[in-house]
């Protein structure tokens, strides 16, 4: 390997270091502030100058995507290891909607990052639409979970489109109900687990698994 490859190479590595631990910054930043953590917070947080973090993600958009990345992988592979898990149909759909439930429990303030704009943005930020950004967010749930349901699921010649649109509706339900369930508390979250188990428990329970997903 030549000087000047092993220079680069320790450039990107360095460079991906101090983008993770600006990205760590960050997270305490959101988990104090919320959906009103500021790009000013975030730099003073990391030591750094506001134009440097900037140049690290370009702008809130970029910051934005990258902390949503880093939490949706997060959730994915927890949501994954609750459909993969060795129980009957019924257990692994309560303990899909518990894992996202209890993720967004457990860090309202990250969520509320995510999916909800601050109120009195600064004026540098009032440009950022984060309802563009946290569209996809959610797209990308529900094509995760249509991938997962056509793997272990029979539906038929038109399995790909329903897993697709269960996928999606599930994701939007689980979305829908969350976010009411953290503002208003209006039940415990074993108690809102059983009743959106309850609702899909409809043809969820009359298509017969795949032969050749693994036994539960």
């Amino acid at each position: 390997m030549d000087t000047g490859t092993s220079q680069r190479e320790d450039q990107q590595q360095a460079a991906q270091r101090r983008r993770k631990e600006l990205l760590e910054a960050a997270d305490r930043v959101v988990l104090r502030d919320g959906p009103d953590a500021s790009m000013n917070a975030i730099a003073a947080e990391a030591g750094i100058t506001k134009p440097i973090l900037y140049r690290h993600f370009g702008d809130k958009s970029g910051l934005y995507r990258a902390l949503a990345k880093r939490h949706t992988d997060a959730l994915l592979a927890s949501l994954r290891a609750a459909l993969d898990a060795p129980n009957d149909r019924r257990e692994r759909v309560e303990a899909t909607l518990d894992t996202y439930l209890a993720a967004i429990e457990a860090r309202p303030q990250v969520y509320r990052f995510l999916m909800h704009p601050a109120e009195d943005a600064p004026q540098a930020e009032q440009g950022f639409d984060i309802g563009r950004h946290s569209a996809p967010v959610l797209r990308r749930l529900g094509e995760e979970l249509a991938k997962v349901i056509t793997e272990q699921l029979d539906l038929g010649p038109d399995g790909t489109e329903v897993a697709r649109v269960w996928g999606h509706g599930i994701v939007g339900m689980m979305h829908a109900a969350g976010d009411w369930w953290l503002r208003e508390r209006p039940c415990s979250r074993a108690q809102l687990v059983r009743h959106l188990t309850d609702l899909l428990w409809g043809r969820l329970t009359t298509v017969d698994d795949r032969v050749a997903a693994p036994d539960r």
